[in-house]
């Protein structure tokens, strides 16, 4: 985590840009047949492991992270550096309520000023450029994105060049929702066993099984197919 925000303000300081991305069990299942959200991702400065399922797969592979970056702290933390450092943000995402609120919140925690804009995520591939136009123009240092993958980081991987003018550039997933009270996030014994998952699974069960169950089941045979593959 310390490490990729002094990646972050080095960037900002330097005028250069960090396109950023987290991996979780399911995005990796999913990257084996999207080839595109596998470039998106694999093209990316900085790929954090977001779920406690990668970091323990990678120890098991041999090739141990350091620790779980998830992807709402990192985001959490950064807006307390923009406050710090009076770096602007841009919020693009989710339900009109959900973005107006997080903003709103952010507003009122620490001020207006760390705000340079924000918008839904509703929004069709004509209006593309419209609201690319509108991150760009509102002098944001720090990109948001809490759109549902792969669009987030088929989105940002596209239109990276295009956003130069944000040095840092993320998907932050469903993390709007958890700012404004929307979704609750697990305890933090459950994200410390790797339960986070499942805690999100209990809340929507109808939506989340398939993603979850199956996907998990789909990344455990992954990792052991990889661990046979290395020892061969």
């Amino acid at each position: 985590m310390n490490e990729t925000l002094s990646f972050v303000q080095e960037a900002i300081v330097a005028k250069k840009q960090i396109h950023h991305v987290v991996v979780n069990a399911g995005k990796i299942v999913q990257m084996q047949k999207d080839l595109q959200l596998r470039e998106s991702v694999n093209s990316s400065d900085i790929i954090n492991a977001d779920g406690q399922a990668v970091v323990w797969a990678a120890k098991f592979l041999n090739k141990p992270l350091k620790e779980r970056v998830a992807g709402i702290d990192l985001m959490q933390n950064l807006v307390e550096l923009s406050f710090q450092k009076n770096y602007k943000m841009y919020f693009l995402g989710a339900e009109e309520s959900v973005v107006s609120k997080t903003v709103a919140d952010y507003s009122e925690k620490f001020n207006s000023d760390i705000i340079a804009g924000y918008r839904n995520g509703y929004f069709t591939a004509e209006e593309e450029d419209q609201v690319i136009q509108d991150i760009v123009s509102s002098g944001a240092k720090i990109l948001f994105v809490a759109i549902t993958s792969p669009k987030k980081e088929n989105f940002l991987y596209k239109y990276r060049k295009e956003l130069q003018s944000a040095n840092f550039i993320m998907g932050v997933g469903g993390s709007f929702d958890v700012i404004a009270g929307k979704t609750k996030r697990a305890p933090v014994w459950m994200q410390n066993i790797g339960l986070e998952w499942f805690y999100r699974f209990l809340q929507e069960p109808k939506r989340m099984w398939k993603r979850y169950l199956v996907g998990n089941s789909k990344f455990i045979l992954l990792v052991l197919k990889e661990k046979l593959r290395t020892k061969k």
